[in-house]
């Protein structure tokens, strides 16, 4: 069975956590990646914490970089120095017979090292190019660096729309924003390869973490755009009080999801309890609802407050409410659902196996999977050379001259 990628040649000068999702994706997929890195490693191999979490654990007493691992798994390394004529060439040679680039380094750093699309489309006009910047190539700040805790998270505007009135917007996970970012980046590189496949050229993808975070946010953003702003609300004046947040007796929150709110309304209150609540005419319908919701979020707040989650699971049981609870990541990754729908794989490290998130989509004819653990600093470099046709008194010329490691 061959991989849905086997064959693709991707050449990444990825750094932290979006160019490097992307790349480990297309690995996971089949495609052959090769990472370029300074002499002294790409700034992630550095990376001991991220935002006060730790990002490493320990395997037959080896510490692993999980985070590294995550989004580095199944690629060569190609530890080089660009600055370096020598150092470029090999990447030219290698460019030659890819397929895909991809960085998000900065737009003037490539350009500087002569790694832009114009040069690299030269030497072979089927490549497609994909860059990821932190706020897009135009524009005031197209040349801002920008991490998703401040392009995807602050600036898009969901800190300020997932955050409660008056109190300090909420914190950032660990690569969210990169995450999604690297998404679109696959999308976009994978149009690029069908529309070549029909036409013959390559392309330039651009995409921002900026741009992929206002996408998501896109439902608001609209809203915005038709003059009609979202705001941040607190929960106990939501306007629909069935798809909103409630505490349960053991202290767990439920997350309700009944958009659809008055065909659920009848069944809720037989439910919680408190049939008088279906024809009480400040509650009977979506618009009273809306418009009595701190009333009612109030009384809600008092009912789910008597009982315990598992309790509240099993009086719901036949339903068909749409809800969950709010789960911690321990919780998840024992998550029956997730479990059954192979979430998590295994990864074979040298210092012994470990577990690790699946790529997020599902191919039955030809499926994904992780094909070895993330390389060393350099780990390649012989292979990738000898491959590209220099010998051995060549590589050991590169090493003298501080080329390559």
């Amino acid at each position: 069975m061959t991989d849905i990628l086997e064959g693709i040649k991707v050449v990444s000068m990825g750094q932290m956590v979006a160019t490097p999702a992307a790349t480990s994706w297309l690995s996971d997929m089949g495609a052959d990646v090769i990472k370029i890195e300074p002499l002294a490693g790409e700034t992630f191999r550095g990376a001991t914490r991220a935002q006060g979490t730790t990002t490493t654990t320990k395997i037959s007493g080896v510490d692993v970089k999980y985070g590294f691992q995550l989004v580095n798994r199944g690629k060569k390394s190609l530890a080089l120095d660009l600055k370096k004529e020598a150092g470029r060439d090999i990447v030219y040679k290698l460019v030659k017979g890819a397929d895909v680039f991809t960085s998000n380094y900065m737009a003037e750093s490539l350009s500087k090292l002569k790694l832009d699309y114009a040069t690299l489309s030269e030497i072979n006009p089927r490549l497609i190019y994909a860059f990821l910047s932190g706020f897009g190539v135009e524009g005031p700040d197209k040349n801002m660096g920008g991490y998703d805790w401040v392009a995807s998270w602050a600036r898009s505007g969901m800190q300020y729309l997932i955050s409660e009135p008056g109190r300090a917007p909420a914190e950032q996970r660990p690569g969210q924003g990169d995450t999604v970012g690297a998404a679109h980046s696959v999308v976009g590189i994978l149009a690029a390869l069908l529309h070549r496949e029909k036409t013959g050229k390559g392309q330039e993808v651009e995409s921002s973490l900026y741009q992929s975070a206002v996408w998501t946010l896109s439902f608001d953003t609209q809203g915005a755009l038709a003059g009609t702003p979202r705001t941040n609300r607190d929960r106990t004046k939501a306007q629909n009080p069935i798809s909103n947040r409630y505490r349960t007796k053991d202290d767990r929150w439920l997350s309700l999801g009944m958009f659809l709110a008055d065909a659920y309304w009848a069944n809720f209150c037989k439910s919680i309890e408190r049939p008088e609540l279906e024809n009480d005419p400040r509650f009977n319908n979506m618009r009273v609802r809306g418009e009595n919701s701190e009333e009612l979020v109030c009384i809600l707040d008092e009912v789910f407050a008597t009982r315990t989650a598992d309790e509240w699971d099993a009086a719901w049981k036949g339903y068909g409410f749409i809800y969950a609870r709010a789960q911690s990541p321990e919780e998840v990754i024992s998550d029956p659902q997730a479990l059954a729908n192979d979430f998590f794989v295994e990864l074979h490290h040298p210092a012994g196996p470990m577990k690790t998130v699946a790529s997020p989509v599902t191919f039955r004819q030809n499926p994904a999977s992780v094909k070895a653990a993330a390389p060393e600093l350099g780990q390649n470099n012989e292979e990738i050379l000898l491959e590209l046709g220099y010998d051995w008194s060549d590589i050991a010329q590169l090493k003298e001259e501080q080329v390559i490691l």
